[in-house]
């Protein structure tokens, strides 16, 4: 990927700016990976938004359809960005669901407040790495369309999956939604900033119409190679070796720190999609962030994906084996509980 990268650097014409809706080739590439991973028809012209990163979509998606007063429904815990995009410029209302261990950190639509405007949602999900079926997908899909809510699916962990668990699609459940894709955390391309909408077209081009005075698309050389990396994938829609390797290593740091966590005495489930490990710490979130940078530990408080989410902690899989067991053996020695 980064070879093709800097072959396509080299080239004049791709040194120019971009149309902010991507330019063609990684349009079509995206739409023939949907056919390939999820057999869904996606026409590139009009279902497909090439974005800087999947963040930049979740936040202009809402500047395109969210007015001042309505509502934005986000999870919690959940990605910030959900709930930032609904209180940034806009003015709108954000309210916070929140997700709980005995549902399985499902959203539970029972919960949402009828006619929002937009609804959020994500798995496999950060920070708890749950995961969810295409069912539960066709049951909150049809909740939308009796509320009127827009459906956006944040799907970036879609391919970071354990146990021979695949995700599905939102597109799977109904055409009418928008779902969010990133090169960032399948190809290890998080620096290259880049990322896809795809989706029912009106909802496609509100997205472009407002990204057009935003910005002036990502670099050209930087699409060429995620054309390279989709390109990667079978015809069969399965995971490329390169990508199972890596999450054959994921997998591995994922069992040594959940098993670390469980002898130390906490109860830690192993989640099933992402690089996290969420977890209640059995004190406030803060106070357990405080001892552990004390030494030398550097964690993520709870609280920073929603005020529902005090007491917990998340950790992640992205160092070495060595490092995470460095990590927990200090835990062990400090005695830190006390």
């Amino acid at each position: 990927i980064v070879k093709e990268m800097q072959k396509a650097a080299e080239v004049n014409a791709n040194q120019k700016y971009s149309s902010s809706a991507g330019e063609k080739d990684l349009r079509v590439a995206v739409a023939k990976w949907y056919k390939k991973r999820y057999n869904l028809d996606i026409d590139p012209d009009t279902q497909v938004c090439i974005t800087i990163g999947s963040k930049e979509a979740i936040f202009n998606i809402a500047q395109a359809f969210v007015n001042g007063g309505e509502t934005i429904v986000a999870p919690s815990p959940g990605y910030p960005v959900y709930s930032g995009a609904a209180t940034i410029f806009n003015e709108a209302k954000c309210v916070k669901v929140p997700l709980r261990a005995e549902k399985d950190w499902l959203l539970d639509v029972d919960e949402c407040p009828e006619g929002a405007r937009m609804l959020y949602l994500n798995y496999p999900n950060n920070p708890p790495g749950a995961t969810c079926d295409l069912a539960y997908l066709k049951k909150v899909y049809e909740w939308c369309q009796l509320n009127g809510t827009i459906m956006c699916y944040d799907n970036a962990y879609s391919e970071m999956c354990y146990d021979g668990y695949q995700a599905p699609s939102a597109l799977q459940a109904g055409p009418d939604c928008i779902e969010f894709g990133s090169f960032s955390k399948t190809f290890n391309m998080t620096g290259f900033r880049l990322g896809y909408a795809v989706g029912h077209p009106d909802l496609v081009a509100g997205l472009k119409k407002c990204k057009g005075q935003m910005d002036s698309g990502a670099p050209i050389f930087i699409q060429k190679a995620a054309i390279k990396a989709l390109e990667l994938y079978g015809d069969d829609g399965k995971l490329p070796k390169v990508i199972a390797d890596n999450m054959t290593v994921y997998a591995e740091r994922r069992k040594v720190l959940v098993d670390g966590l469980r002898e130390l005495g906490f109860d830690v489930k192993m989640p099933k999609g992402t690089f996290y490990v969420w977890f209640n710490c059995g004190m406030k979130s803060e106070d357990f962030v405080q001892k552990m940078n004390e030494i030398g530990i550097i964690l993520t408080p709870g609280t920073g994906f929603g005020e529902s989410c005090e007491g917990y902690i998340r950790m992640t899989v992205t160092e070495p084996v060595e490092r995470i067991r460095k990590a927990l053996e200090r835990m062990k020695q400090n005695k830190y509980i006390e």
